[in-house]
């Protein structure tokens, strides 16, 4: 018979307490593989709606596992639920039962998310969190490395028969010996382009296919005399068969496939630090966490980001301050000159128009999280009880913070702490952008933007507001949507053409003559209010003319409520192979 709570030595309740985390991470990460590699048999029969459906399971199942764990650890130290002495042993004897994981840096950020949820720390407490790894990283060997090695063949597309070779799917293909010569032609003229030798000597391929939603992906680096290059297969299954779509082979293209703007991709990384690490090797400028997060680490890639923040913030003099742009009626935005992050802080009153509430707000913010973001929406960390140095922050955004955001920032001594703040990647807002850019890359921008408008549509997404403040560019020029206030489905909205005029008052008055309701859209409005000047808004009308009318958007909304599933591409049309299907979007 078991002895009473009350009789267990503290040493014996960190035991047990750090096995029972340790157990619920086992069962998450075991759910987590299981939904992943699932991911392959949704591509080779084509279920599209079950990967999607895969997606937001596998999303949601972190936050599941810790609500289900939070009342066993309750249950089990009772009263001494808050005692950080406890706290601090459990840390220690699970330090020791994750030494040998090759997950142990994913089983670190497991831990602190418990002991958050327990103690809402603020700032952090490295008695009880991991603040930094507890190792000298990596503590553990890995068994095998996370690419396959190919050595040089007679030809370029013997190498690549090589390495599909292995891929090996229980679908046909369409048309694999066309697709590899144009595959191997591409790789040459690359390499020619890099005056680079015209052979490839090695290639190094990720075991593991990546997959998201319609596509999946081969991804590896290619060797040829003193250069490297990165080398993305993206693979499609078509109504005739898999085929390759298009090769990505510099590092830019590649940084965009694992863009801040996409979902997360399914790959089964049994030791996820080798496989950020060569990703990493393809995109020298993606920081670590944004990779841990594109490859669906994204609890982790938080850990990251507030280490790599905390370690600018602790060697800089910056201070926090507003961030470029339109001040927004609902968000506070502030950042650090020279880091890459916005900061998003929900105003604790909404000035009319605008009529919203917090949680509204918070909800499509966990929208964007699960929905496809189709390369056009930036995704949101969201952060807890931060705490940093008053004179971390310019006065006139201090000031702001604590009369317009009291309750969520508040000053306690030389501390400023943030009980809840949406991090971002930093774009340059796009009424900013094509005022100071260059005209050739405003008219790129312009018409970028109603590429945008449109992606987001395919994917059953209504920005609510089409106006340039809303909306960022990229450092690789893309044209991104981050202002989520107003953002709804597409197919929640009616689309209508403007009544024709009774008479010449309906002509002259400056109010409506018809109804307009709450879900009411009128496409052509939107040439007066877009706020362009009139030689890019004419590039916008050449390009994009259909979004002021009404049947190009009913018709989507049709296509959408069939059931239809839009895949948008992660890259540029001219990257696709020849004998890729047309693209299915607007």
């Amino acid at each position: 018979m078991d002895r009473p709570v009350t009789q267990i030595t503290d040493s014996r309740r960190s035991n047990l307490g750090a096995h029972l985390i340790v157990d619920a991470f086992d069962g998450y990460r075991s759910r987590f593989r299981i939904i992943t590699l699932r991911s392959r048999l949704r591509f080779e029969q084509r279920d599209w709606a079950a990967s999607a459906a895969d997606a937001v399971e596998r999303l949601t199942l972190y936050r599941a596992t810790v609500d289900q764990l939070e009342p066993d650890i309750r249950g089990m130290l009772g009263e001494r639920i808050t005692d950080p002495f406890l706290w601090a042993g459990m840390k220690a004897v699970y330090s020791g039962l994750i030494a040998d994981r090759d997950d142990w840096e994913l089983a670190e950020t497991f831990f602190n998310s418990i002991t958050r949820r327990i103690f809402d720390t603020v700032g952090v407490d490295e008695r009880i969190e991991f603040v930094d790894t507890d190792f000298d990283t990596p503590p553990s060997r890995a068994g095998e490395p996370v690419y396959r090695t190919y050595r040089r063949s007679d030809s370029i597309v013997d190498l690549l028969e090589e390495i599909l070779d292995d891929v090996s799917f229980d679908a046909a293909w369409a048309h694999r010996s066309s697709d590899l010569d144009h595959v191997a032609a591409r790789i040459s003229d690359r390499l020619l382009e890099l005056g680079a030798l015209q052979v490839v000597e090695r290639a190094e391929i990720v075991g593991s296919v990546f997959y998201r939603g319609q596509s999946a992906f081969v991804v590896g680096r290619l060797y040829s005399g003193s250069h490297r290059l990165p080398v993305v297969l993206a693979l499609s299954h078509g109504d005739e068969g898999i085929y390759v779509d298009a090769v990505l082979l510099s590092s830019n293209e590649v940084s965009i496939l694992y863009s801040f703007t996409r979902s997360y991709f399914h790959v089964d990384a049994h030791r996820p630090y080798d496989l950020v690490r060569f990703l990493k090797s393809l995109m020298p400028r993606k920081r670590l966490a944004e990779i841990y997060i594109a490859v669906g680490e994204n609890k982790h890639g938080k850990t990251e980001l507030y280490r790599d923040l905390i370690r600018h913030v602790s060697a800089s003099p910056e201070r926090f301050e507003h961030a470029r742009g339109t001040p927004g009626m609902v968000m506070v935005v502030f950042t650090l000159p020279g880091y890459d992050d916005v900061f998003k802080i929900i105003r604790d009153r909404f000035p009319p128009p605008k009529r919203t509430t917090r949680r509204t707000i918070m909800g499509k913010y966990r929208m964007v999280f699960q929905h496809d973001r189709a390369g056009r929406l930036i995704d949101a960390q969201d952060f807890q009880h931060l705490q940093f140095d008053r004179e971390q922050f310019t006065v006139e955004l201090l000031d702001e913070l604590l009369s317009e955001a009291g309750d969520t920032v508040r000053v306690e001594g030389d501390n400023v702490v943030i009980s809840h703040v949406y991090v971002e990647r930093r774009v340059i807002p796009l009424n900013i952008f094509v005022k100071e850019a260059a005209p050739v890359a405003a008219q790129a921008a312009v018409v970028d933007f109603g590429k945008a408008i449109k992606d987001m549509a395919s994917t059953n997404i209504f920005p609510g507001d089409l106006l340039l403040k809303n909306f960022g560019v990229t450092r690789h020029g893309r044209v991104v949507f981050y202002d989520y206030d107003e953002l709804t489905s597409l197919t929640d909205m009616v689309f209508r053409a403007i009544p024709e005029a009774r008479d010449e008052l309906d002509e002259m008055s400056s109010a409506p003559w018809y109804s307009v309701g709450d879900r009411d859209v009128f496409p052509e409005e939107h040439r007066s209010f877009l706020g362009l000047v009139p030689e890019l808004r004419e590039v916008f009308e050449q390009h994009h003319g259909d979004l002021f009318e009404v049947e190009p958007w009913r018709a989507m909304q049709k296509r959408i409520e069939s059931g239809e599933l839009i895949e948008v591409y992660a890259y540029r049309e001219e990257l696709r192979l020849p004998g890729a299907e047309a693209p299915r979007g607007w």
